[in-house]
């Protein structure tokens, strides 16, 4: 935020602010896009900065929010799954087909379709995105901190809450996060309704393939 104060204190606003009017009295605005760029213009001493005006719906407002936090130069994965189920659901309310169901192998909806318009990331992507919005925080902020692999994060993303509670304390008990194959069979176990409190811990037991100690003679 100094930062960009100071830019802004130096150049002024590059990029305008994209407003709406309020629902309930017209003659006032709501920030869709620039809060950062707004506060720090008040920082910086301003009295007016630049603005473009859109009479848009909620569901508009929220697709404009995030096709301008998603081309952000730093963003963690949270923020993106987050941002990408927000358009993902205003995309829906404006009835876009969703009949079709959603999985890790990646059935594509027109939804997604619409939401991959606009990015970098394939409709199959997107999805796998959203579905780590179903991660209790401590296994999002894991995610964030690279502590566990995205595609890790997905599998883990079908346990329901208390089964990912469970994991985490087997985690910090054995200090250790699953590899995608433990993490693939949990989810698996799941689905059949075989995955116990034991089931979990006797899978984190299993050594992985990068813990083996390997030994290599020369010629």
């Amino acid at each position: 935020m100094d930062e960009l104060t100071e830019s802004i204190g130096e150049r002024g606003i590059l990029t305008p602010l994209i407003l709406k009017p309020k629902e309930d009295d017209p003659c006032e605005y709501e920030i869709i896009s620039g809060h950062r760029r707004f506060h720090a213009a008040k920082k910086a001493g301003l009295e007016t900065v630049p603005a473009f005006i859109y009479d848009v719906s909620k569901e508009e407002a929220a697709i404009m929010v995030v096709d301008s936090n998603l081309h952000r130069e730093r963003i963690l994965p949270s923020e993106k799954a987050f941002a990408y189920k927000l358009k993902y659901e205003a995309l829906k309310r404006q009835g876009a087909r969703t009949d079709l169901t959603s999985c890790q192998a990646g059935a594509k909806l027109r939804t997604d379709e619409a939401v991959a318009e606009k990015s970098d990331d394939s409709a199959r992507q997107i999805q796998r995105y959203i579905r780590l919005t179903n991660l209790v925080p401590d296994l999002l902020n894991m995610i964030d901190e690279n502590k566990i692999a995205f595609s890790v994060g997905v599998e883990l993303s079908y346990l329901n809450e208390e089964t990912q509670y469970t994991l985490l304390g087997d985690m910090e008990e054995l200090d250790c996060t699953p590899s995608y194959s433990q993490a693939s069979q949990m989810h698996k176990n799941f689905v059949a309704g075989t995955l116990t409190e034991e089931s979990i811990g006797e899978l984190l037991r299993q050594e992985k393939p990068n813990q083996r100690e390997t030994i290599k003679f020369s010629a």
